[in-house]
């Protein structure tokens, strides 16, 4: 299919479409929805779902939802009025994105993702396949959850005090590993898979276990590849595919910024 709008989608009037977009069948673009330049959103998506006041005040007026340049949507996802969602964006099947979420630029989520909202998620996130990531969450540059891991945010369910979880730059989520509410993982850290974490985690701290207990620094970790050799963390450092410092390498890269 060329670059245009399906004759079997939906848009309201209300909504902005930016230069160069496809938009697959029957996908649905609500009021207030301001889609970048040269993004692509796949068939059966729901963009812009209203929120709950929809269906209980006759003046409700929808969010604005923006969803940034060159950006990547694939089918079956939905996403709600009333978040910001950053430049190159990829977002896979079946994945539910709530209101009030800032993203910056650069994130990929996987397949059958919940963010449940009032969350902030910054730049070049990697959230793999079926995590969830509980309300008010916030989640640093260059972090990576792996699949199945799941952000809480309620120690007493239910109750009406939530606090989110805080992971910081390049830390490491394994899969399966549960963050309880309120916890930080400190920057550079891994958590290992199945792990459940109940404690602020230091930064650059390898964590394992149910509870999760710390075991060593990150620099005490080495590759296990028998073709490679040397220290497998910061990650950094040994890997650059998609990363702002792919071909030149992360201390080059940081060497620009300046």
């Amino acid at each position: 299919m060329k670059r245009g709008v399906s004759r079997a989608t939906l848009i309201s009037d209300g909504a902005s479409l930016g230069e160069n977009v496809l938009i697959g069948p029957h996908t649905i673009i609500y009021d207030n929805v301001s889609i970048g330049d040269n993004t692509v959103i796949g068939p059966n998506c729901c963009i812009g779902e209203p929120l709950n006041a929809f269906y209980e005040d006759d003046e409700y007026v929808n969010p604005p939802l923006i969803i940034g340049n060159n950006s990547l949507i694939r089918s079956g996802v939905t996403i709600y009025a009333g978040s910001d969602l950053g430049d190159y964006l990829e977002v896979y099947h079946g994945t539910v994105i709530r209101d009030e979420t800032i993203m910056g630029d650069h994130c990929k989520i996987g397949i059958n993702c919940v963010i449940q909202g009032h969350c902030t998620i910054l730049d070049y996130v990697r959230i793999h396949s079926l995590v969830e990531v509980g309300l008010k969450s916030k989640i640093g540059n260059f972090v990576w959850l792996y699949p199945y891991s799941i952000l809480l945010n309620d120690w007493n369910p239910p109750s009406n005090t939530l606090v989110g979880v805080t992971i910081e730059d390049f830390a490491i989520i394994g899969s399966h590993a549960i963050l309880y509410p309120g916890i930080t993982v400190g920057a550079d850290s891994l958590i290992g898979a199945g792990s459940h974490v109940r404690e602020d985690v230091p930064k650059e701290s390898v964590m394992v276990g149910q509870p999760a207990r710390r075991i060593c620094h990150i620099w005490d970790v080495k590759l296990r590849n028998e073709h490679t050799r040397g220290y497998a963390y910061p990650w950094r450092f040994r890997f650059e595919r998609g990363m702002p410092w792919e071909g030149i390498g992360y201390d080059q890269w940081m060497k620009d910024q300046k």
